[in-house]
């Protein structure tokens, strides 16, 4: 069994788990709030234990961080959280973003390959296209 921690806030959509990963304020945690904000479950927040299971990716919180997530201007919250949640999407907030891009982009975590997709982690629809992107067929890991 495969375990890798990363630098990324993960939320779950509907029983499926987003990595957003990026640099030191790059927006993850206001990404991740904001996608909270409309329904999604924290995670993890700035990084995440991703463990391979067999052919399936899962997410969880590291135990210093668990259910902590910063809102920068307010501090640090306490919020409900889930673990162990099946990886589907990551989100790139570091790479350039392509208008269209062909063939779709790809990440490998802990082995696995994965979806990807880069965002400005800012932008009013940056949680729409979280929500679009992992609602596109893609393996379900």
């Amino acid at each position: 069994m495969t375990t890798e921690t990363i630098h990324a806030s993960t939320v779950a959509i509907d029983g499926h788990a987003v990595l957003i990963a990026g640099r030191s304020g790059a927006g993850k945690s206001d990404l991740a709030l904001r996608l909270i904000d409309g329904g999604a479950a924290l995670v993890s927040d700035d990084y995440t234990v991703v463990r391979r299971d067999g052919e399936r990716l899962l997410a969880s919180p590291p135990a210093n961080i668990v259910g902590k997530i910063e809102a920068r201007g307010v501090g640090i919250l306490t919020l409900p959280h889930v673990r162990d949640v099946p990886v589907r999407l990551f989100v790139d907030l570091d790479s350039p973003v392509e208008r269209l891009p062909d063939p779709r982009p790809t990440r490998v975590v802990a082995g696995l390959r994965l979806p990807a997709i880069a965002l400005r982690a800012l932008e009013a629809s940056a949680p729409a296209k979280v929500r679009l992107a992992l609602a596109q067929p893609g393996p379900a890991r």
